[in-house]
């Protein structure tokens, strides 16, 4: 099949891009360039802005069987993609979150039949926005709309932190012997998922006709609490004893606001999701990466070039000594 990515270099889509060209499909990613040099050759590149609509257009006119939209994030942008190809493509596969599904949950297993509702998080309203334009087109003009909702999903290039985005900084810290934080008490539920494994369920839709008008998540089915995450870390960093800090989630965010989002409207809560749509679609999807393992590889790609990718984010380090001074003092007072 022809298959456009728009995006194509992120962190899941570059795993997705790679899967597509094993399993036989003709690649083409349209994007801006500025991160397309470590595509592989066999990747035909269509160097625009997505949000530019005669470049869309111009893309639609080569009747692509899929189209995956990986950087669509508003239904302003939503829009433009309808208007380029509402009967030009056999398949729209569009990127959402598993952040849209209600927050808080009423029940810790999640089926993509979980209502969709975020009150904490604009990015998670914004894709809810989306689906919903999306849904109404097929159910309107049959629009061949697929909906893919990613939970965290890490590859190679990052390594996952609960409290303070992804990158190097923890392991850093496990490494200085210095405590990390981790909001709450450590024991909710939560599914790390290798962007290897997203990418066998995602392809795995493309052109099938059971996909049209549905919606999907592609998770792992391996659930850790985030204190078994951060434990798994440190052994994979060459860390067996770290220390975690638990900081109640409600003091991070009155001394973080802009956190407040990614805590309530995401972490804060046990989810564990059920597959068994995916797999009975995609019979072929099953998440082989254990997070020890994909998490080894994360370090490994880090620390295989220290001076470019051994990067501490201060902000990120001065915030973790913040809340952990603040919460020893309210453990102290009693």
């Amino acid at each position: 099949m022809r298959v456009l990515f728009i995006g194509g270099t992120g962190n899941i889509s570059t795993a997705c891009v790679e899967r597509a060209l094993a399993k036989g499909h003709e690649v083409t990613v349209l994007n801006r360039g500025t991160h397309n040099e470590g595509l592989d050759p066999r990747v035909r590149t269509l160097i625009g802005d997505r949000h530019d609509a005669a470049i869309l257009q111009k893309a639609a006119q080569e009747h692509f069987d899929v189209v995956a939209n990986f950087v669509g994030f508003t239904p302003e942008e939503i829009a433009l993609d309808l208007a380029a190809f509402a009967g030009q493509v056999g398949q729209y596969i569009f990127i959402s979150t598993a952040s849209a599904y209600q927050r808080p949950p009423n029940y810790y297993i999640i089926t993509e039949s979980t209502p969709l509702r975020n009150p904490y998080w604009e990015y998670a309203r914004l894709k809810i926005a989306c689906e919903d334009l999306l849904v109404r087109a097929y159910r309107e003009r049959l629009f061949p709309v697929t909906i893919v909702r990613p939970s965290y999903t890490y590859g190679p290039t990052w390594i996952p932190c609960s409290v303070g985005g992804h990158g190097y900084t923890v392991v850093h810290r496990m490494r200085k012997g210095l405590p990390i934080v981790c909001q709450g008490d450590g024991q909710t539920l939560w599914v790390m998922t290798h962007a290897s494994d997203f990418a066998v369920g995602f392809v795995g839709l493309f052109g099938n006709q059971q996909a049209l008008g549905e919606a999907f998540h592609i998770t792992s089915d391996e659930v850790l609490t985030w204190d078994a995450i951060y434990r798994t870390i440190g052994r994979a960093a060459g860390c067996p004893e770290i220390e975690i800090v638990h900081v109640p989630t409600d003091t991070i965010a009155a001394l973080y606001p802009e956190l407040t989002p990614g805590l309530y409207g995401d972490k804060a809560y046990s989810l564990v999701f059920d597959n068994s749509k995916i797999k009975r679609v995609v019979p072929e999807y099953r998440a082989q990466v254990r997070f020890a393992e994909g998490i080894a590889q994360s370090i490994a790609w880090h620390d295989a070039d220290p001076e470019h990718r051994h990067i501490v984010n201060e902000k990120v380090n001065a915030m973790m000594d913040h809340l952990i001074a603040v919460q020893r003092r309210a453990m102290a007072s009693g």
